[in-house]
């Protein structure tokens, strides 16, 4: 059982476990923050312990393989039925339906970082749709988002559901209060909020900016390793899930839905974030991407990026993923008489790209942190023309590590849909395409 800490408050009560975690994926987990919140034997008591109301929360159909099957019960103070009516909250920031943005042009794209807000904005305001396909409605593929925010959420909750959130801090820190505890999420980190859980985002540096990628499919997973055997890439131990906390506070409070793309708010006279226990297998998570055990060749060649996998959202088709999230961490470069940076190709995929932090080894300039690139189905990208001219003529005898670096990718299998916003913001580089003009040609049919 979790020993909890109190701390009162003439206004509220909070009762909350300090940071430390559950540790590994998708788990059977079971938590309280009061001795004996949790039913033995049994999901719904006629009478919960300490007069808690029981909720079940489903990620996952009721008859899905129980393989796949996510759910979790929560033991919470009051039901999430308790609020008022929902009223629309215009945003014309948010996209979920790709079938009505603009055209999706063939060519590489690529954007400077968002700047930070000037006026007041919270995380949920912070929030811009850069590109996305499906639709959240028929709850199939994803939306990429940016976030850029310089204010704590004060008595104002959110949830989405249109799908998972996966969330990658590039500058600040986030402090994550979800109905199932909280998570502490830093640069080089990443969060999972599924779809449907209640959080508020707390920013102890003052301003946070970063990515997110909302899954309208499949729920995230591991992948399997087939050939790679039974360790390795991201391990199960791993990831963290938050100990129960509560909050037991009544007052005038925001709770704030997205629901097919649209923002909807309604008036909530207490905390949301009043579960006191839980166990189940849907819940909130973190992982920490310095921890991925990178695999590469220690021979010859450049492997596919697959090598890199997180984790995965599948689709219907065995070995086709709606959703691959792979990140380019600090490794070892060991083949020998290889071009080592990632080579020239055309993918039948897309590719989005963000940079958390330093230098992605295919770019030399121009990619920088907090900033994305997309090159969608077929559209030909690689290194820009200084690192494929150092890349050809290095001393590849000896092994080199690429440090001081963490990029990442979401790749989907269709084609990934720049909104409005991200073809006409000042962000968008419109000489990106210069990278690759310096390539010069080599070509000598009398010399091999």
């Amino acid at each position: 059982m979790d020993t909890p800490t109190r701390t009162p408050n003439t206004a509220s009560s909070r009762l909350e476990i300090e940071p430390g975690y559950q540790s590994g994926f998708a788990n059977e987990f079971a938590t309280e923050a009061l001795p004996g919140a949790l039913p033995e034997g049994r999901n719904s008591p006629q009478r919960a312990a300490y007069g808690l109301y029981a909720e079940q929360l489903s990620g996952t159909a009721f008859t899905a393989p129980r393989g796949h099957n996510r759910r979790s019960w929560l033991y919470r103070i009051r039901p999430a039925a308790v609020h008022k009516p929902f009223t629309l909250l215009p945003s014309e920031r948010l996209v979920a339906n790709f079938a009505e943005v603009p055209p999706t042009p063939p060519n590489q794209l690529r954007w400077d970082a968002l700047p930070m807000p000037t006026e007041p904005t919270d995380f949920v305001d912070g929030w811009i749709t850069m590109a996305g396909n499906g639709s959240a409605e028929a709850m199939n593929g994803c939306a990429i988002h940016l976030y850029a925010a310089n204010r704590s959420m004060k008595d104002r909750f959110f949830y989405s559901a249109d799908g998972e959130l996966l969330i990658v801090p590039q500058e600040g820190r986030l402090h994550i209060a979800t109905e199932m505890g909280r998570l502490d999420v830093e640069p080089f980190e990443i969060a999972v909020i599924p779809r449907g859980v209640r959080f508020a985002v707390n920013l102890p540096d003052g301003a946070a900016r970063g990515y997110i990628c909302e899954n309208f499919g499949a729920l995230l997973r591991l992948p399997d390793l087939g050939p790679i055997g039974s360790n390795g890439l991201a391990n199960p131990r791993d990831f963290l899930t938050p100990h129960a906390a509560y909050e037991d506070r009544e007052g005038d409070f925001e709770l704030v839905a997205k629901m097919n793309g649209n923002l909807w708010r309604a008036d909530i006279g207490h905390s949301p974030l009043d579960v006191v226990a839980w166990h189940g297998n849907y819940a909130p998570y973190k992982y920490d991407l310095r921890r991925f055990n990178t695999i590469g060749s220690i021979s010859f060649d450049h492997p596919d990026p697959s090598i890199f996998l997180v984790l995965q959202s599948q689709s219907d088709t065995p070995g086709v993923d709606t959703i691959d999230f792979v990140i380019f961490p600090p490794r070892w470069l060991a083949a020998e008489d290889t071009f080592r940076p990632p080579w020239f190709h055309r993918n039948v995929a897309s590719e989005f790209m963000g940079l958390v932090h330093g230098v992605y080894d295919a770019k030399a300039e121009g990619f920088v942190p907090g900033g994305a690139s997309l090159h969608n189905c077929m559209s030909g990208h690689g290194p820009d023309a200084d690192t494929f001219e150092k890349a050809s003529h290095g001393d590849t005898s000896t092994p080199k590590k690429v440090g001081d670096t963490m990029a990442f990718m979401f790749e989907t299998r269709t084609l990934i849909k720049p909104t409005r916003f991200a073809l006409e913001t000042a962000q968008l580089q419109a000489n990106y395409y210069e990278c690759w003009q310096g390539l010069k040609k080599h070509f000598n049919p009398e010399q091999r």
